[in-house]
C-alpha cells in the first residue's frame, strides 16, 4: 500500500482531533458558567466565592469581599433564586486560550415564597481565567 493510502484518513482524523482540542476547553468554559447559574440558584455562597479568582473584579472596583457580602444579603432576603439567560455567549481569547468571556441577556428574580418579589434585567460581560484546570471568574460587568 501506498503511502498516498494513509495520508488522507490521517490528516482527517488529525483535523477532528485539532477540532476537538480546541471545543474541550470552551466545553469546559460553558461547564463553568453553567456550574455559576447552578451554585447561584442552589444559593451556595462558599461554591460560587469558589468560582471567583482571588483577584476578581465586578464593575472594575468591586472585589471578592463586595462579592461575598452581596451574596450573602441576596440569600438572606430571598429563599428562591432563579437566573433566566435566554441569550448566551461564550468564546475563548483568540491570542490566549486561558482567557474566555461570556456575554448573556440575563434576567435575575429573588422570592421570599412561591411567588417572586423582585425581578431585573441584564446584559452582562463575564471574563474567565483558566487557573490549574479550571475556569475562574475573573471579571463582572453589567448592565
Amino acid at each position: 500500500m501506498s503511502p498516498r493510502f494513509f495520508a488522507l484518513p490521517l490528516l482527517l482524523v488529525l483535523a477532528l482531533l485539532a477540532g476537538c482540542a480546541r471545543e474541550e476547553p470552551l466545553a469546559a468554559l460553558e461547564a463553568a458558567v453553567q456550574q455559576l447559574q447552578d451554585n447561584l440558584e442552589a444559593r451556595r455562597n462558599a461554591a460560587v466565592l469558589d468560582q471567583l479568582t482571588d483577584d476578581f473584579r465586578a464593575q472594575q472596583s468591586q472585589d471578592r469581599d463586595w462579592a461575598r457580602r452581596t451574596l450573602a444579603l441576596l440569600f438572606l432576603r430571598h429563599q428562591q433564586v432563579r437566573i433566566f439567560a435566554p441569550a448566551r455567549r461564550s468564546w475563548l481569547d483568540a491570542a490566549l486560550s486561558s482567557r474566555g468571556y461570556t456575554e448573556a441577556q440575563v434576567a435575575v428574580s429573588g422570592a421570599s415564597g412561591l411567588l417572586p418579589d423582585s425581578a431585573r434585567l441584564y446584559s452582562v460581560r463575564l471574563e474567565w481565567r483558566l487557573e490549574d484546570g479550571d475556569w475562574k471568574l475573573a471579571r463582572l460587568d453589567w448592565e
